[in-house]
């Protein structure tokens, strides 16, 4: 079975990471039947918190390679075969993982806590409002409640949480109202960023993009979740990282929230294509590698016009689906 190419799989998030990782390892049979996998074990081999191991496990426990037995953990247990449990000690080379060096996270600790909380908070803010609770995240993160602020706190500038002064850290709720006007802004501003970002990206650059929509196209439905993120990284951010206004910039960023829409639409439906935007993006480079900034603005406006009426559609998918699981530092309100 093909390996996912390393750069590939850090643009996945945590837990499609390990899940993927994991899939493959037991696929191939280097991952033995019976083997046991405990949560605590593989979170430290992965260099993670146990919060997107759990994630991974579930996603695999659902597609039927590893199930449940009388003890603690998940047995590996592809065909059924209902193998004896072998509790060992989880290696890389147990898991036939030792060559793949990319398993190793060199993100700071303060770094794998502000990308777990942000897939918390993307995930969960489509389907409400909801306080976040600093100790218990600290308690459920494992880390220190300092760790946690200094995370939520990048998050706000990222308009992803808000806190009033002396007040709870609050997400959500993220409403068709709240997507109008996103992107009412970003068709006012990402066309005009696009002039004046595109400027720092190379010429070979824009051909690798345009080269990874098109072997997304060619993929169909086959398609990876975390291709589909880098292209709207490509369009989205690293074209318009050269704007030189630093508060457009930074208005833009907090708008584009609404692109979180289609992670947790496919979170929910492990659906990853996006035929329509994948076309739409393709427009905008073809028009930047002719030289035709002008052009390449206006698909990108038509673009972002067209995306607005996708996410709100998906909005009212996802309205009707029931909620994730909570984590124990997220609380509902009413």
């Amino acid at each position: 079975m093909p390996v996912t190419p390393p750069h590939e799989e850090r643009l996945a998030s945590r837990y499609e990471m390990i899940r993927n990782t994991l899939r493959e390892a037991i696929l191939a049979g280097q991952a033995a039947p019976g083997l046991v996998l405990v949560e605590g074990p593989l979170a430290e081999l992965f260099g993670t918190s146990r919060v997107p191991v759990r994630q991974a496990l579930n996603l695999l426990h659902e597609e039927g390679l590893i199930r449940r037995f009388d003890g603690r953990g998940y047995l590996i247990d592809p065909d059924g075969s209902a193998t004896a449990p072998q509790r060992l000690p989880l290696t890389r080379k147990l898991l036939g993982l030792e060559p793949r060096e990319d398993l190793i996270d060199n993100r700071s600790l303060g770094e794998r806590i502000h990308d777990e909380l942000a897939s918390c908070v993307i995930r969960f803010m489509v389907f409400g409002h909801y306080r976040i609770d600093e100790q218990r995240a600290a308690e459920a993160l494992g880390v220190s409640r300092s760790i946690v602020r200094e995370a939520l706190m990048r998050l706000r500038d990222r308009g992803l949480v808000e806190k009033e002064p002396y007040s709870q850290w609050l997400a959500g709720p993220l409403t068709a109202q709240a997507v109008i006007q996103d992107y009412e802004l970003r068709v006012l501003l990402e066309p005009d960023a696009l002039r004046q970002g595109v400027e720092g990206v190379t010429r070979d650059e824009l051909e690798k993009m345009l080269a990874r929509i098109v072997d997304a196209q060619e993929a169909g439905s086959r398609v990876e979740r975390s291709a589909i993120e880098q292209i709207e990284q490509d369009l989205h951010v690293t074209c318009l990282a050269g704007l030189r206004n630093a508060r457009m910039a930074a208005i833009i960023r907090q708008c584009q929230i609404p692109m979180n829409v289609g992670r947790v639409l496919h979170e929910a439906l492990h659906t990853s294509t996006d035929e329509a935007m994948l076309q739409e993006h393709r427009l905008v480079f073809e028009a930047l590698l002719h030289g035709t900034v002008e052009s390449a603005s206006s698909c990108l406006r038509d673009h972002l016009c067209r995306a607005r009426e996708r996410t709100l559609q998906r909005l009212k998918v996802l309205s009707v689906l029931p909620e994730p699981e909570l984590p124990p530092y997220l609380e509902r309100l009413a």
